[in-house]
């Protein structure tokens, strides 16, 4: 099974080009170290400051843990700590934003 995970970040103000510039541009050994933990997808929007990501993924405690000291992370996340208001400093049990709600499939009239 797969784990879909809602977060939901802010950029510092001033912040949005450089963080469009540096998404346009993500290292090949990240991306590889990603898809490596079990990162399937990962989609990012934004409006204004904030930003809204879904992480489809194999198991998102285990994809943190895996990335939390890896050398293509570790700078990646450098960079994103000088962006964002709020480090994510990969420690901690962050398990997203919690599902409130989803349409019933197949059970509509």
């Amino acid at each position: 099974m797969t784990d879909t995970i809602a977060l939901h970040t802010r950029l510092k103000p001033g912040a949005e080009h450089e963080y469009e510039e540096a998404h346009a541009n993500i290292p090949a050994e990240l991306l590889d170290a990603l898809k490596q933990s079990g990162v399937q997808n990962w989609r990012i929007w934004r409006s204004g400051q904030d930003l809204f990501h879904l992480v489809e993924v194999d198991n998102y405690q285990e994809m943190r843990r895996a990335l939390a000291a890896h050398p293509a992370n570790v700078p990646w996340q450098a960079r994103m700590a000088e962006l964002l208001e709020i480090e994510d400093d990969y420690s901690g049990e962050d398990l997203g934003i919690p599902l409130v709600w989803e349409m019933p499939v197949g059970e509509m009239p």
